[in-house]
């Protein structure tokens, strides 16, 4: 088993689980992720929180796995890690993610597809593929460029050194960094805090705040306006905004 999964309080808890390998991902690896990812879905998951096992959070692809070397590695792009980014990129709910460790490559990318990415002190994040003679994929372009800017992107690209993750945080490519001891515990918090809330919201919230990186003012404003409508009509929002009134605190039931 490479991947464990866990659910309690509205919140799945997915652990990559293949720590004698910094939990280096493989396209078997890659399915079960994707797999938890359903379930967490089948089971009306209104959070998710994605960690690792160990000293690592992910080492990213395993080199030593027969697909590294294939022909054509695009085409084991297509087939393995392009799925589970769409997918996690798609998710209906939050995802938060603790970073327990290095977080390298594709395992970088698999962090910062995450809505609230914590990292533990020592942890860092890294983007060596120029060091292989590859190029950044997992969708690494698009969220590093985005996060931090044209010219650190450059850096972290073109040089593959490692970002501390306090480094990382003032760059605004991650929300916050805590003591190792306490990563888990204020993560888990996050996840839960989320799955109390009004998910539809969140999940448009989330939609919406990757498509404004890529459309125009009036585009935006027309998303906007088509989302409010959806989140209107739940009945969380309903219940919250006849609430309000009366200042009794809300209670999202996720509808």
């Amino acid at each position: 088993m490479t991947v464990r999964y866990g659910f309690a309080g509205q919140v799945a808890t997915i652990t990559l689980d293949r720590p004698d390998r910094l939990n280096a991902l493989t396209p078997t690896m890659l399915d079960a992720i994707g797999a938890a990812f359903d379930r967490a879905v089948v089971e009306k998951a209104r959070a998710v929180l994605l960690t690792g096992e160990g000293r690592a959070f992910c080492a990213g692809a395993d080199l030593r796995d027969g697909s590294a070397t294939a022909d054509d590695l695009g085409a084991v792009l297509e087939a393995s890690y392009h799925p589970l980014v769409r997918k996690l990129r798609a998710s209906p709910v939050p995802i938060v993610v603790a970073v327990n460790g290095p977080a390298i490559g594709a395992g970088a990318s698999l962090a910062l597809l995450g809505d609230i990415v914590l990292a533990a002190e020592a942890a860092y994040f890294q983007f060596g593929f120029a060091q292989i003679g590859l190029v950044p994929d997992a969708g690494a372009t698009w969220l590093v460029a985005r996060a931090v800017g044209r010219a650190r992107a450059m850096a972290m690209f073109l040089l593959g050194e490692a970002v501390p993750t306090a480094e990382a945080e003032a760059w605004g490519l991650i929300h916050g960094v805590l003591a190792e001891d306490k990563l888990l515990a204020e993560a888990r918090a996050l996840a839960e805090r989320l799955a109390s809330g009004p998910t539809v919201a969140l999940g448009l919230i989330r939609r919406q705040v990757d498509a404004a990186l890529d459309e125009g003012f009036d585009t935006v404003l027309e998303r906007e306006r088509d989302n409010q409508r959806i989140a209107g009509r739940t009945a969380d929002a309903r219940a919250a905004i006849a609430g309000f009134a009366t200042r009794n605190a809300p209670r999202f039931d996720g509808a």
